[in-house]
């Protein structure tokens, strides 16, 4: 048998959710390092970033946005695929649901094993998972690069700035104000999840962000971020973790070591820095196994369903 539980699955703890206000036209919905809700409010319409995982729970934030206005939800743009981010879509009523076209491709490619897989590992976030609908959230728009919405005269710009958390990674930016919606390229006290990552373009993505010079950001777990020093930190901690887990894992490929024997080592090396970190222990494994997977013989990330979730934590936690 395991030692620890499986992923996330005695995470129990309902968290606090905190409705933050960064400026006239931006909030961020929060709950202590579970995922991040970010709100967009222009002159005529409002968009949301990222949709929690499911129906219900997606009520609480349009009660949230519902406290500070009437207009219509028009706008849902996803970060990325992860069920956790999407399954709540439907929720909103909204006309347009946006990704990117490596988002779009991947829902196609390996949506339905995601969404299974993601149920599996952590139950506390797909609370009411009777609420989604059946199969895929699917996006009603695409682009690839940049699109610019103009929400009356606020303009958000939609940015794919590299690959990092997954090959589909959107940004949402707010230029006027300085304020970035990051997803899960940037985490803030909260371990980034590497599964589905490249490890050789995430800092380089980082870097892009910060070339943006935002003031505030909000981050896909913890805080909103509302200095440029708090943003500084963000960025440079969710950078720290990336290179120390390359470097760690690239250190036990060199030597020739297994999977397993790579993961321990990185574990108790990077423990002492970031144990802390909500999520640590359910990412590891899962970050460990991403990364020794691109520096051998898989630059792609493989797919994640149910039965190799359970096999690979057997294998390195068993």
């Amino acid at each position: 048998m395991s030692t620890k539980a499986f992923a996330s699955q005695a995470d129990l703890q309902d968290k606090q959710v905190s409705f933050t206000k960064l400026s006239d036209h931006a909030y961020a919905y929060t709950a202590e390092g579970d995922p991040n809700t970010g709100v967009i409010i222009g002159d005529d319409a409002v968009m949301v970033i990222d949709t929690q995982a499911t129906p219900v729970m997606a009520q609480d934030v349009i009660r949230r946005i519902r406290e500070v206005t009437d207009k219509p939800i028009q706008y849902v743009v996803l970060s990325h695929y992860h069920a956790v981010r999407v399954l709540g879509a439907s929720a909103y009523g909204a006309q347009h649901i946006i990704a990117s076209q490596d988002t779009y491709d991947l829902i196609v490619e390996r949506g339905e094993q995601d969404k299974a897989s993601e149920i599996g590992r952590f139950p506390r976030l797909f609370r009411a998972v009777e609420s989604i609908p059946p199969g895929l959230t699917w996006p009603t728009i695409t682009f690839t690069g940049k699109m610019t919405i103009w929400l009356g005269k606020l303009e958000v710009q939609l940015l794919q700035l590299g690959r990092g958390h997954t090959k589909g990674d959107t940004v949402a930016w707010l230029p006027q104000e300085r304020i970035l919606f990051s997803g899960d390229l940037v985490e803030f006290d909260a371990t980034p999840y590497a599964g589905d990552a490249y490890f050789r373009d995430w800092p380089q993505t980082l870097d892009n962000l910060a070339a943006l010079k935002p003031e505030k950001l909000v981050p896909g777990r913890g805080a909103a971020l509302t200095t440029s020093e708090q943003v500084q930190q963000g960025l440079a901690g969710t950078k720290a973790f990336i290179e120390d887990m390359r470097a760690a894992v690239e250190e036990g490929v060199r030597a020739g070591k297994d999977l397993r024997a790579v993961y321990k080592e990185v574990y108790a090396r990077l423990q002492p820095k970031y144990g802390r970190w909500v999520i640590f222990d359910h990412c590891m494994p899962f970050d460990v196994t991403r990364c020794y997977d691109e520096l051998t013989a898989y630059p792609d990330p493989r797919i994640w369903t149910a039965e190799r979730d359970r096999q690979m934590w057997e294998a390195l936690e068993g």
